[in-house]
């Protein structure tokens, strides 16, 4: 059947609090990503209102993907000890990197197994 999903394209391009903290090449990366699932699950809706809800969680799965990027990244010990705890807690079953890797990179692996290995 699918919805119109215009209106939440342009929620998830305005949502601040998805790209917080992100350099510019992981942001469009991530923004991309959920742009992309956004018009999927908008498709495969029946309603207005099952959109919102799947495209809500998947904003907040986005936002917690951020942040895990932006922790494991920034130098530190506590920050890494920080992303792995945030990693636990949103249940993430891609590999934890087992070295230090760049920004756009573990943003890249990230999407790429959750393309690959879609929850829900």
């Amino acid at each position: 059947m699918g919805i119109d999903c215009d209106s939440l394209v342009r929620e998830v391009v305005r949502d601040e609090s998805l790209t917080r903290g992100l350099g510019d090449e992981e942001a469009r990366m991530l923004v991309e990503w959920v742009v992309d699932w956004t018009e999927l699950l908008a498709e495969a809706s029946r309603s207005d209102d099952d959109a919102r809800v799947l495209v809500g969680r998947l904003r907040r799965r986005g936002r917690a993907i951020g942040r895990f990027v932006q922790m494991w990244c920034d130098d530190g010990v506590a920050d890494r000890r920080g992303a792995t705890q945030l990693a636990a807690s949103e249940r993430f079953t891609w590999p934890l990197p087992d070295s230090e890797v760049e920004p756009p990179d573990l943003m890249q692996h990230i999407l790429t197994w959750e393309n690959q290995h879609p929850t829900d």
